[in-house]
């Protein structure tokens, strides 16, 4: 994902600002997941509401990302 983001960079940073935000909150949560692995062996979950899987603010970034993309590709 995070070679995908780059090969594209420049068309990215060409692009409006949702688009921007959108590409930097996936690439971000990529890396942020992706220095768990490499420190940990496992990426480190360590928020827990109870009714709701445990998630990390990288897989937030991510889901957040994934929406505003969808949104700016709809849009286009």
């Amino acid at each position: 994902i995070i070679g995908v983001f780059f090969f594209y960079y420049e068309k990215i940073t060409k692009s409006n600002l949702l688009c921007q935000i959108g590409s930097g909150l996936v690439v971000g949560g990529a890396i942020g997941n992706l220095i768990d692995r490499i420190l940990y062996k496992a990426v480190i979950d360590f928020i827990d509401v109870g009714w709701w899987p445990s998630f990390n603010i990288a897989d937030s970034a991510i889901s957040i990302g994934i929406v505003l993309l969808i949104v700016y590709f709809i849009k286009s």
